[in-house]
């Protein structure tokens, strides 16, 4: 090994150019006739999906803060209480908890997300559409008619409103608002799946203006919410029109951005608004990128990419269900578009982290600063406890829905939630989120688990009663005595983080206290054969869509795959009993949650099987998840469509995690994929710890790769070369260097490339 003077990875320039990112651009040579198919346009607080209904151009316009926010009707009661419902269970009486507490969220038809509404463009008279273009580079769609006309249109990165600009008209445009249908036949009750009909929220329904060149909707909802959407536009020139939209909400919240003079914007005009917006998606873009021979897969991460950039960011809700694409269908949105943290938000932010993207990230962890106070009184409330726990199921505010209680208000949800605080400052290494944000949280939800466990007769720590999403659905039965390992995991990773966390910032005592709290906690319980049961003397034996029981594997990573040979024993028959009990009861989720645990386990075959499988087969044309089964092909039972968002971002996570991993306290390149990639690259990806990596790997082998650190410190890299040369800034220093590990010492800003040497 030799010091070099210089070096430069060509190899870069050409598989991160914006070409890379247009190749993986929706093409279409119609427009879609459905609204879960449309093309999908957002900045995070507005969003729009643009498709064809009844033979005309149709925009579905939403707001990610337009919320119904009614008390759950019939929810809370003298019984709404953790301890009356353990005195049920202990009685064997559930059906009056099923009344009380599951069957508001089922048969209500709020607290919901609601829709804002639709344009509607008479495009009839332009011929046949001939290209449908997705372009992802800049965020916009683009539509060509067989006669001419040109459409481009997005929403806005910069400002809370959308754009639109026909081209080459040869008669007036003709533009409708439509409102959603609030006085529709109610067809359907008691369908959380489907959605219940708008017309049950029982509105009044709004007054649509029409002006010069101008329409405007008002509608009223539940309490003082009211919102109305704008629509003007203006032809700039014989055959040209442009116009903005926007939806604006009242009372004004948190997330308000407050639109500009909209005439004033549109007088400014279209193209100077698109250069502004562009060159936001320029900057996102170069915060991270890869490169696999499988296009497959590399365009579905492309496009995850960018359904992240524009349903996640600061100054925004965090993702629901649907985030800012909420169902254009006269009904109210699957599951009631809300927020759920028993999986559903989690996943949708995994892939923040090793992807980059940070501050994106934040909007989720502001969402809990933002509700704090809620979630205190709900924990008071309902569990009669101190510190912090998170409904499972909740609204815009953090409020409780109830629906099925072992999931809706688990004790354990604020755990899960923990953890994101935990990697935000991992990734980051931002002491004034450690110290004024991370460490708080995560004391205030160990604080609320230590005191809702108990000591049992052997002097081991549990809880009263405890449950493991989402087995056995909603029945007795879903009750276990013994702590599960869905449960337990999220204790101990609460107390060990709270401990590790409390020695990052010198409070000892503080930090003995979570690790003597963790010691009390039990093993994990395991079968004989070396798998990961549900729960003491309950094995994983029937296939489900939520894999909680292997969530000490992934995404906690207690058991690690390096860590010890019982440790790799339990994650390789775990995974082995899930893959032999089979996929009747998955979701499309499931398959890409399956996928991080396999690269967890350096199983790239596996990991990329999963996931073409969740590509292929449980998304949409336009690449939403639809959880179902869309080929029918015996890849899961459920053959419905409602579409939710976290399965397309754990899929995000998915593939990065082969790609990377740094959760043991190393950092490792490449871990898991096929020996077939002889072509790999990836560029800006973050480690634990504040390290920004790239590497390229041609011919089967690991070429290059470039490590950056943002705050300095130690990075223990495992050794993915046989000999290699090096570059580094004169502040790093290689500390050491073996068979299995390079030690690097990092200034803050100084970087080291690594090259194997031929």
């Amino acid at each position: 090994m030799k010091k070099i003077t210089l070096f430069f990875c060509a190899l870069f320039v050409i598989y991160f150019s914006p070409a890379q990112v247009k190749k993986s651009n929706l093409l279409f040579s119609e427009l879609a006739t459905r609204w879960d198919e449309a093309i999908p346009l957002g900045n995070g607080i507005l969003g729009a999906l643009v498709w064809e209904k009844n033979k005309s151009l149709r925009f579905s316009l939403d707001r990610a803060d337009l919320w119904d926010s009614r008390p759950m009707k019939g929810l809370h009661r003298q019984e709404f209480s953790y301890q009356w419902i353990y005195n049920q269970v202990q009685k064997k009486d559930y059906p009056p908890v099923q009344k009380n507490f599951d069957y508001p969220y089922d048969n209500e038809p709020a607290p919901t997300k609601i829709p804002g509404a639709a344009i509607e463009f008479n495009s009839a008279h332009w011929g046949k559409v001939v290209k449908v273009e997705l372009d992802l580079l800049t965020a916009t769609c683009k539509v060509n008619w067989s006669n001419g006309v040109k459409l481009t249109s997005l929403v806005d990165a910069n400002q809370p409103l959308g754009w639109f600009k026909f081209e080459n008209l040869s008669k007036e445009l003709v533009i409708q608002l439509i409102a959603p249908n609030y006085h529709g036949e109610v067809k359907n009750i008691a369908d959380p799946v489907g959605g219940d009909d708008l017309g049950r929220l029982n509105y009044e329904q709004g007054t649509v203006v029409n002006g010069d060149h101008k329409i405007i909707y008002h509608q009223k909802g539940w309490g003082d919410l009211e919102y109305v959407a704008t629509v003007i536009w203006k032809e700039t020139k014989a055959g040209t029109v442009e116009g903005i939209w926007t939806i604006e909400r009242t009372p004004i919240i948190k997330y308000e951005i407050k639109n500009a003079n909209l005439p004033l914007v549109l007088a400014n005009g279209f193209d100077r608004a698109y250069q502004k917006h562009a060159h936001w998606w320029e900057l996102f873009w170069k915060q991270s990128a890869l490169h696999i021979p499988d296009t497959m897969l590399e365009k579905q991460w492309y496009l995850e990419q960018y359904k992240f950039g524009a349903t996640a960011r600061k100054n925004a809700p965090p993702i629901s269900l649907q985030g800012i694409w909420t169902a254009d269908n006269g009904r109210i949105p699957p599951w009631k578009g809300d927020f759920h943290h028993d999986l559903n938000t989690q996943l949708s932010y995994w892939p923040s982290y090793s992807g980059n993207h940070l501050t994106e990230a934040m909007a989720y962890l502001d969402h809990f600063e933002s509700n704090k106070e809620n979630y205190k009184r709900y924990t008071k409330l309902f569990f009669e406890k101190e510190g912090i726990a998170v409904p499972g199921v909740t609204t815009l505010e953090g409020t409780e829905m109830g629906g099925w209680i072992q999931y809706s208000l688990s004790p354990t949800v604020s755990a899960w939630i923990a953890q994101h605080y935990y990697l935000q400052w991992r990734y980051s290494m931002d002491r004034n989120f450690l110290k004024n944000k991370a460490y708080p949280w995560i004391k205030e939800t160990a604080t609320f688990l230590a005191q809702i466990t108990v000591l049992d007769s052997t002097g081991k720590r549990k809880l009263l009663m405890s449950s493991s999403p989402e087995i056995n659905d909603n029945s007795l039965s879903a009750w276990f005595p013994q702590t599960t390992n869905y449960d337990l995991a999220l204790i101990k990773f609460n107390f060990k983080i709270a401990a590790e966390l409390a020695d990052e910032l010198n409070l000892k005592n503080e930090a003995e206290h979570w690790r003597n709290l963790m010691n009390q906690l039990p093993a994990f319980a395991i079968s004989a054969n070396n798998e990961l049961l549900i729960a003491p003397n309950y094995p994983y034996k029937e296939s489900h869509r939520h894999f909680s029981n292997t969530m000490a594997i992934h995404p906690l990573g207690l058991f690690q795959w390096d860590k010890s040979a019982q440790d790799k024993l339990v994650i390789q028959n775990s995974l082995h009993l899930i893959d032999s009990v089979g996929p009747l009861n998955w979701c499309g989720y499931s398959y890409a949650w399956l996928a991080n645990i396999k690269a967890r386990a350096k199983d790239g075959i596996g990991a990329a099987k999963a996931l073409t499988i969740f590509s292929k087969a449980f998304c949409s044309i336009n690449s939403f998840h639809l959880n179902g089964d869309q080929t029918k092909s015996g890849y899961s039972s459920f053959t419905y469509r409602p579409f939710t968002l976290e399965g397309n971002f754990a899929f995000a996570a998915g593939l990065q995690e082969m790609l990377l991993q740094s959760y043991q306290g190393f950092v490792e390149i490449m871990p898991a994929i096929p020996a077939t990639w002889k072509e790999a690259s990836f560029k800006n990806f973050r480690a634990e710890g504040a390290f920004i990596i790239s590497a390229n790997k041609s011919a089967g082998k690991l070429k290059v790769v470039t490590i950056f650190s943002e705050k300095g410190g130690l990075l223990k890299l495992k050794n993915p070369f046989i000999h290699y040369t090096y570059q580094m800034d004169k502040k790093t220093r290689l500390i050491s260097t073996d068979q299995q590990f390079i030690n690097i010492q990092f200034k803050p800003g100084t970087s080291i490339t690594l090259k194997a040497k031929e």
